[in-house]
């Protein structure tokens, strides 16, 4: 409570663009779309229902010329159509997707189709972007590595001057270094971001390049002064960041990420489940491998551009594999589109969380399986659904059309055909309903 001065509140979102009224309007719509296999239901039913009233004139027409009264044989004709109501079989698929999609929300699993809480149940391969994925994403510099004539705190003022103006990650770690330090920034002109490679910028006069291994190649930079200690830190899993001074090596930051306490355990029951799991990451091959070893990947695509991350994902599509991708940010949104199932970090950027198909508002990598477990036991739900609805059918019309009056048994009175078609649906419902029960590895 304030009750001396005064606040200002300026409401960035409102109404209907508020994070609660997203997930509203996703888990919404998720519960009105239609997932694959009802559509096999619907096809099912546009088959089912003209054989039924042809079951049902067959009935009438082969009682009343065996002798039976009119009345009689049109009982049995109503009892068909009744007991064949196929209530049963519309109902089997969309009260499961409502309820997963409902329990997903409750866990912060958010699907937003049918068609992505089924085919999710398929998925045998998937890749994790590295920053802000498989790591927190907020990186912090580690190592100050100069050259020869080459002063520290100078390397890093011109570092984090050149990286001012970018958006990168490792780019604000630099920058924040140099603010925790008190270091005074240099003025920038001709600032140029250059995708998966680094920035090249103009500082009094001398022309600045901040970048990885690639850049340094591209632009014929020997790293030969500091080759062992630039393998040195990618061994430990650090992102040396070379920086250069008019085409001369003037030293290496090295920033590291620390990894979330979530992905080796998600991993690890990832792997259990037989999903393979990979990583990607435009990292050089060491410092990669260096993560991925500890969080158990062996699978590793490394140097890879923000670009080229929807290739990848394409390759293994190619191979038979049906694949999720994981990730977080605006260069994950391509391969977040191309995977069979998208996965978008909640606490990314808005690009990739429109792109994926599902999205994951705790951040915590334990939902990617447990949004796998959610679809397998829907779909599970919705096999024994149809199941027990066509089952019912194949038994209670036989039945309704008088087999066993034949060998001298009862007939189906109508009454009681409206009976049993109404259980045969509440059946269905009550076992959707045990979806509510569903809980997570994470939660158990």
């Amino acid at each position: 409570m304030n009750k001396n001065g005064m606040i200002s509140f300026q409401a960035t979102k409102v109404g209907s663009d508020t994070a609660l009224a997203q997930i509203i309007k996703l888990v919404e719509e998720a519960q009105g779309s239609k997932a694959p296999i009802a559509h096999m239901a619907d096809v099912v039913s546009g088959y089912f229902v003209p054989i039924v009233f042809g079951i049902a004139l067959i009935a009438f027409l082969a009682w009343l010329i065996s002798g039976e009264s009119l009345v009689f044989s049109l009982m049995t004709a109503i009892a068909v159509l009744v007991i064949a109501c196929p209530c049963a079989l519309g109902l089997a698929t969309p009260t499961a997707i409502m309820v997963a999609t409902g329990k997903g929300a409750e866990y912060g699993i958010l699907f937003k189709g049918g068609e992505a809480l089924e085919t999710t149940h398929k998925i045998n391969t998937i890749v994790f972007d590295k920053t802000g994925t498989i790591t927190e994403g907020k990186p912090e510099v580690t190592d100050i590595i100069t050259a020869e004539n080459t002063v520290r705190n100078q390397l890093l003022q011109i570092a984090a001057s050149s990286e001012k103006g970018s958006e990168h990650p490792l780019g604000e770690a630099i920058v924040n270094a140099a603010e925790k330090e008190g270091l005074e920034l240099y003025g920038v002109d001709n600032f140029n971001a250059i995708p998966g490679y680094g920035i090249e910028v103009v500082i009094g006069g001398a022309k600045v390049l901040l970048g990885n291994r690639k850049l340094m190649d591209e632009r014929n930079i020997s790293l030969a002064e500091l080759e062992s200690e630039s393998d040195r830190l990618a061994e430990e899993g650090k992102t040396p960041m070379y920086i250069t001074a008019d085409q001369k090596i003037a030293g290496i930051i090295a920033v590291a990420d620390v990894v979330k306490a979530s992905s080796v355990q998600a991993i690890k029951v990832l792997q259990s489940m037989g999903i393979e799991v990979a990583m990607i990451t435009g990292d050089n091959k060491k410092t990669a491998g260096a993560i991925a070893k500890q969080v158990g990947i062996e699978k590793v695509l490394a140097e890879v551009l923000p670009q080229d991350k929807s290739n990848e994902v394409k390759k293994l599509q190619t191979e038979g594999r049906k694949v999720a991708m994981v990730g977080d940010g605006i260069n994950d949104a391509p391969a977040l589109a191309q995977a069979d199932i998208g996965i978008a970090i909640g606490s990314g950027t808005d690009v990739a969380m429109e792109s994926a198909d599902i999205v994951l508002m705790k951040s915590d990598l334990m939902d990617v399986p447990a949004a796998i477990q959610l679809s397998k036991s829907t779909i599970r739900n919705i096999k024994q659904n149809l199941f027990w609805a066509f089952g019912y059918n194949v038994i209670g019309i036989p039945v309704a059309a008088g087999v066993l009056h034949l060998f001298g048994g009862p007939l189906l009175n109508p009454i009681f055909a409206a009976a049993a078609m109404s259980l045969s649906s509440v059946s269905v419902l009550t076992n959707a309903l045990r979806l509510k029960r569903f809980k997570p590895y994470s939660y158990k």
